[in-house]
């Protein structure tokens, strides 16, 4: 016990990619380009949200609460990672570990709900479009995003609970980028079976689950935008859901990648790419996405930068 508690006292040494000095320097530029361009990108989709009326709609209030989720996502990794990068000392404070691990897993897994809430608005616009605004009504909207916000909690309250009750008999390096349950799973010093069996079935839920209620919902789509006649009234059909179909594919391979496998088989090197990629890289990915397949989201940012947003 002696052992396990000086983890608590002393923290972690976050190595991060410190055995790669030139390639520690590199990153450390490419996160703090992308970090800024998160925050901008994001909080521009928030701010055209909110301000353009013609953009009052399900779609992008769901697209806000995505923005909103990522950064504060790639907040809770992203300004840690560039301080330990960037000093000598790698040491990280054990609440400063916790505190991003209960953070970051319930804002990645709110996320992975809120996707699949989004296809199921996209599924209402082109399946039943005749009953759309009666089907996602603002109701309806609040009661789903509020679900995605809540499940996210709970998850990690009661995952991040387990994984840091583990024994870590005195082990200090945290050899990843940030301080995430199957690398701290890593670092126990006893059967972590019971652990290892909760991650899979949280990642089921939240990853599996919602993946295939996605793709339940585009097949029911693709077979409606395939009776339409009119070739333009297809284009339009699949532009309204291939943005969302593509951050889809982007997050979800990289973070299924990362959970559903056992803790103990990933290469170290492979683990901190990936788990870099889905927490600094995607959520820059989904205002690019959106922004450039997407003519209402372009026209309401050259009003907003040209400000005229509040002429109305």
């Amino acid at each position: 016990m002696e052992e396990s508690n000086s983890s608590s006292e002393k923290g972690f040494l976050l190595l991060g990619f410190s055995d790669q000095p030139q390639l520690e320097r590199i990153l450390f530029v490419i996160i703090l380009l992308f970090y800024i361009l998160n925050l901008l990108g994001n909080t521009a989709i928030i701010l055209v949200s909110y301000l353009d009326p013609k953009l009052h709609t399900p779609m992008y209030f769901f697209l806000s609460n995505l923005s909103c989720v990522d950064i504060c996502f790639t907040t809770s990794v992203a300004p840690q990672l560039l301080v330990t990068m960037n000093k000598k000392d790698k040491n990280m404070s054990y609440g400063g570990c916790v505190a991003q691990l209960y953070v970051a897993t319930g804002l990645g897994s709110s996320e992975c709900i809120l996707l699949a809430v989004m296809a199921y608005d996209r599924y209402a616009a082109v399946c039943r479009p005749l009953h759309y605004t009666a089907i996602v009504h603002p109701q309806l909207c609040a009661s789903l995003a509020s679900t995605a916000w809540l499940s996210g909690l709970i998850t990690s309250l009661i995952q991040c609970s387990l994984t840091i009750q583990l024994p870590l008999c005195g082990h200090r390096k945290l050899d990843h980028i940030f301080c995430e349950v199957p690398v701290l799973i890593k670092l126990a010093c006893v059967d972590t079976t019971f652990n290892e069996v909760e991650l899979f079935v949280a990642s089921v839920i939240f990853l599996v689950v919602p993946v295939s209620l996605i793709l339940v919902s585009y097949g029911f789509i693709t077979r409606a935008v395939l009776r339409i006649k009119s070739t333009a009234g297809r284009s339009k059909a699949f532009g309204t859901c291939s943005s969302h179909l593509l951050v889809v594919i982007i997050f979800y391979g990289t973070i299924i990648f990362m959970y559903l496998q056992p803790a103990k088989s990933s290469s170290k090197n492979q683990g901190k790419f990936v788990s870099l990629f889905y927490t600094i890289v995607t959520p820059l990915l989904n205002p690019i996405i959106y922004t450039l397949r997407n003519k209402d989201v372009k026209g309401a940012m050259r009003t907003l930068v040209t400000g005229n947003a509040f002429s109305s």
